[in-house]
């Protein structure tokens, strides 16, 4: 992305400055090798006038909103970059928000097979205990997954050559619990809640299963 920056007055001759920067994870659709931003320099202030004091704007902060990640997590994300080469952030987060909803949907169904596959022991458990409650009082969840409104990476961890990416989730999901006999006891389809999850994914680095598995989850 080029910006183009022109002050024209009276008394100065024509300014122009340029700036090129990329971003880590940017969804373009042809993601590659992930690059995080640049340093940016901010250009030095233009006088207007040796008897006027006042400087020109200074520049609009750059445009955020297409990034897969919050500024916090990018010294994480270099880290992660330099151990493994291969990591896209563009194409984790399409996993990431398949495995959410894949995640709640199997975990709403009672699905243990699927989240055998897509969880570490610790959280395994977690939901299988939970989904073993439930049947337990003979109740089942009529949940849907309305939609996600936005994911975002907001921490990266590396240690002892595992990695370990937080994703925050806004969703909104139509969440009903029924008893034994189908009738309702509990939410509303007409009704969607809105969430704030945070979920961690870890991988091995150098493994040869490219696979994330979900580590940790909890509401914000």
């Amino acid at each position: 992305m080029t910006a183009f920056s022109i002050v024209l007055l009276a008394m100065i001759a024509a300014f122009l400055g340029m700036r090129l920067y990329s971003v880590l994870g940017k969804r373009t659709g042809h993601e590659q090798e992930p690059v995080l931003p640049r340093e940016r320099t901010a250009a030095a202030p233009v006088r207007l006038d040796e008897n006027d004091g006042s400087q020109a704007p200074a520049p609009a902060p750059a445009d955020t909103s297409g990034l897969v990640y919050e500024p916090a997590a990018e010294a994480g994300l270099r880290q992660l970059l330099a151990s493994d080469r291969n990591f896209d952030a563009g194409r984790f987060m399409e996993g990431a928000e398949a495995a959410y909803r894949m995640i709640l949907e199997a975990y709403w169904k009672g699905d243990r097979d699927t989240l055998r596959d897509l969880c570490d022991d610790d959280s395994y458990e977690a939901f299988a205990d939970a989904i073993a409650a439930r049947e337990s009082r003979g109740e089942t969840l009529d949940n849907r997954l309305m939609g996600i409104d936005s994911a975002k990476i907001t921490a990266v961890e590396l240690n002892r050559g595992e990695a370990r990416v937080t994703v925050r989730y806004h969703a909104d999901i139509s969440a009903v619990t029924r008893d034994a006999d189908g009738k309702l006891i509990a939410g509303s389809m007409s009704d969607a809640s809105q969430t704030d999850d945070l979920w961690t994914f870890r991988r091995q680095i150098g493994s040869n299963d490219p696979n994330w598995v979900l580590d940790e989850a909890e509401s914000a």
